[in-house]
């Protein structure tokens, strides 16, 4: 059995394009599971502590944050895609606490374009990646290059 024909190539972003996908939920038993494996700062498994930081009080680690918006870009588009991968993260930022109860959305923004230079069947999309919470306050962003297949490159 063959998979399935991605739908989107790189001919399909172009700059300026907004797509926005949630709200997803965050649980404070997921902030605590996802810190105690991979980030057991005490702000982000203890409410004393946590209150006691710069914090104010619990929150999920910023690397929490990061897994979040990969799997919402993933639902979202990306496992619909000619996806490549990616050369890394140019920038991350956390703007605010990720708490327990909130209900984020992702903003995917492509910032710009560009055909490969030296492999044309690929294209290059810059795309930032914004969580926002119910609040609409920006909690954490992500700007990264996704090298995506183009549709000459998926013919036989």
């Amino acid at each position: 059995m063959s998979a399935p024909m991605p739908k989107l190539y790189f001919e399909d972003f172009a700059a300026g394009q907004v797509r926005k996908f949630g709200p997803r939920p965050v649980t404070r038993e997921e902030i605590l599971t996802f810190a105690a494996e991979f980030d057991p700062q005490p702000m982000h498994l203890d409410d004393e502590a946590a209150r006691n930081s710069m914090l104010g009080g619990l929150a999920a680690s910023g690397w929490h944050s990061c897994c979040i918006a990969m799997r919402m870009m993933l639902d979202g588009f990306l496992l619909n895609s000619s996806s490549m991968g990616s050369g890394g993260i140019e920038e991350v930022k956390w703007l605010a606490p990720l708490r327990p109860g909130d209900a984020l959305t992702l903003r995917a923004t492509v910032v710009q374009t560009r055909p490969s230079r030296s492999k044309p069947q690929l294209g290059l999309v810059t795309i930032l990646l914004e969580l926002i919470n119910q609040a609409g306050a920006p909690v954490t962003t992500l700007q990264a290059p996704l090298m995506l297949g183009t549709r000459a490159g998926a013919q036989p």
